[in-house]
């Protein structure tokens, strides 16, 4: 289904379905036309001479340069070539189609001065599937993420690479086998495809869909932990949590509930202590937290989405124009600095239940290690080596970039967000959680096989097993476990274990 852009209402959701699935868009006939009052009103400031900042004057440190009429003409080439500056691997194209489309909803509303000729040929470069070059490090995040903005905006003259069909070639190329015309650049229009932090907002939205889906796989690598561990369930009550009043607390544990519900654990047929280590009874306060810092992480990136981040920016019914900061990145990059080191949180404990399921002392009766040969075997004793190290970097990862930033162009630009430092530690954070929270599934599954005569599981916990089985067999005797770690890294990554799950107990987001 086509999605309309209309300056508002854009969700994560539709960033992830064209960026990544590759949906079509269209732009709304009355974002067309205010694209167009507001670019009529630029061009009769241009022919009054009214000064106006990167129209007509230079940028940053030059912004008190005026320009004449021939260097108004070749100044956004110019800008364009200055800022396409970053630097080493291209950003997945999943992020560049994400940016794009965030500019493009930016000059939906019609206050950027921008031709409409360079709106429609993001909106024809996303639908035909031409996807810019673009160096994934060189944003400081302010001043919009102008360096890999400006790789994307050298397709506006014909310029640069891009992707088409799989294939990496010249842009010009790529466009003329897209049939997309090259509409060049005039005043005003490369400062209106730069300046905002596009990138960085779009590779946040795909953050967090990605790391809500985690979250909620955390929850059932928690209950199938709960479960083997023979898990006192009273602390997991909604009444408990509603009488606090936390919202992703009573979320969490409503989800735990599913996912045990049915089994004997849950019904009270298992001996159980009074009260349990803290990395099992307060996962729903922890995992809860998480949830709801995401919530309000989601809630920032989905007004940037939507909002006017450029400058300067013009307002054709007041016929006026203001320069401000609206590009700064700082209402996305503090609470993205959260939500990443939430999943960091989130990832220790979960090593910490899977330390309980390997230590005899701590495992209510089940074999050290979770082997039958302990001695001769030492079964998932290095398992637990992988995720500490791979928390370990984790933890590296998750200080704040927001209060990082070191000033440039001679201290014109003095404060910046460093959001896209954010964004990208952020993946590289949920990259090793997949795998951490692998080797607990890995982990529970291994200890629920030990507990099967015992007592029956919950219907979530026995399809979250069933589906881990598929991909990783019952270590009976010892083996090399890379192979198993990679999968389970990888099974985690699909969100299989949450579909089959969800498919069960129903949605685990709503309580």
């Amino acid at each position: 289904m086509t999605v309309l852009i209309t300056g508002s209402g854009l969700t994560i959701e539709d960033i992830v379905k064209v960026a990544r699935y590759n949906e079509k868009i269209e732009l709304h006939p009355e974002a067309e036309k205010r694209i167009n009052v507001c670019r009529a009103m630029l061009e009769k400031k241009i022919i009054a001479k009214e000064i106006m900042y990167g129209v007509n004057t230079g940028i940053g440190e030059f912004s008190e340069v005026v320009l004449d009429d021939d260097q108004v003409q070749d100044f956004q080439k110019y800008l364009v070539y200055n800022h396409a500056a970053g630097i080493g691997d291209p950003a997945p194209i999943e992020y560049v189609r994400g940016a794009m489309l965030g500019r493009i909803n930016v000059h939906a509303h019609g206050n950027s001065g921008n031709r409409i000729e360079i709106t429609q040929t993001l909106v024809d470069l996303l639908n035909k599937g031409v996807t810019p070059f673009v160096c994934q490090k060189g944003s400081v995040g302010a001043c919009g993420d102008l360096a890999p903005m400006s790789q994307i905006a050298l397709l506006m003259m014909g310029e640069g690479r891009a992707y088409y069909k799989g294939e990496l070639m010249e842009s010009k190329k790529a466009m003329d086998l897209a049939g997309i015309p090259v509409p060049g650049l005039q005043a005003r229009d490369g400062l209106a495809t730069i300046n905002g932090s596009n990138v960085l907002t779009a590779m946040s939205a795909i953050f967090l869909y990605d790391a809500e889906r985690w979250l909620k796989q955390a929850e059932i690598a928690a209950a199938m932990s709960l479960e083997a561990l023979k898990a006192n369930m009273k602390p997991y009550s909604r009444l408990l949590h509603e009488v606090r009043g936390f919202k992703g607390a009573v979320r969490s544990a409503e989800s735990i509930n599913k996912i045990v519900s049915g089994g004997d654990l849950k019904e009270q047929r298992v001996k159980c202590k009074v009260q349990d280590a803290y990395s099992m009874r307060s996962a729903p306060q922890v995992i809860g937290s998480a949830h709801d810092a995401l919530a309000y992480a989601r809630s920032q990136v989905e007004i940037e989405l939507n909002g006017v981040g450029d400058n300067p920016i013009f307002f054709p019914d007041k016929n006026i124009q203001l320069s401000g900061a609206n590009f700064q990145g700082s209402p996305v990059a503090v609470p993205m600095d959260m939500a990443g080191y939430c999943v960091t949180m989130v990832s220790v404990m979960s090593e910490r239940r899977m330390n309980r399921l390997n230590h005899p002392a701590l495992s209510v009766g089940l074999p050290a290690f979770l082997t039958k040969g302990a001695g001769m075997f030492s079964g998932l004793m290095l398992s637990q080596y992988t995720a500490d190290t791979l928390i370990v970097e984790q933890r590296i990862l998750s200080a704040p970039a927001c209060i990082q930033s070191i000033p440039a162009a001679a201290d014109q630009e003095d404060f910046v967000s460093m959001g896209m430092n954010t964004a990208i530690k952020n993946f590289q954070i949920l990259d090793n959680a997949y795998g951490i929270l692998g080797i607990e599934f890995m982990a529970a599954a291994q200890a629920l096989d030990f507990r099967k005569e015992e007592y029956s599981f919950g219907k979530g916990t026995q399809t979250a097993k069933d589906v881990i089985r598929k991909y990783v067999d019952f270590l009976d005797i010892d083996r090399p476990l890379y192979d198993d770690h990679t999968a389970m890294k990888a099974l985690v990554k699909s969100g299989e274990i949450l579909d089959e799950v969800e498919k069960v107990v129903g949605d685990l987001a709503k309580y």
